[in-house]
């Protein structure tokens, strides 16, 4: 596992190869779309808390075990969390292929049908 140096620009790199997807700033923050809707936001330091995370679309389901898991790196972040989102830290040793995969569902979430098949290569 390992610190990114700059969490924002990995974010970046691994989200701008997914078809379809868009930055835009939205409350302040950086945030994904897949399609129309939104999958990811980064947040430094939201309101004070102190993190620099990624807020991730998810499953409720998901979300409880990977906090469960490592709360140290998962949490339930406000105002989406009941929606099943869930925060993964950056500001410590992570696993970058486990953000890729968490993003990458949540991407699935939301995409458009066109969009994924070009990801499959459909």
């Amino acid at each position: 596992m390992a610190k990114a140096r700059n969490p924002l620009a990995k974010l970046r790199k691994i989200i701008e190869a997914w078809p379809e997807t868009d930055e835009r700033i939205s409350h302040g923050a950086p945030t994904w779309w897949g399609g129309k809707k939104t999958f990811a936001t980064f947040h430094d330091n939201h309101h004070g808390d102190g993190r620099v995370a990624v807020w991730v679309k998810g499953e409720r389901d998901a979300q409880e075990g990977l906090v469960e898991a490592e709360p140290e790196i998962f949490f339930v972040p406000p105002y989406v969390g009941p929606s099943g989102w869930v925060g993964i830290r950056l500001d410590r040793d992570v696993d970058w292929g486990l953000v890729e995969g968490i993003l990458l569902q949540g991407y699935r979430q939301v995409a458009p049908l066109r969009a994924l098949k070009k990801l499959d290569g459909d």
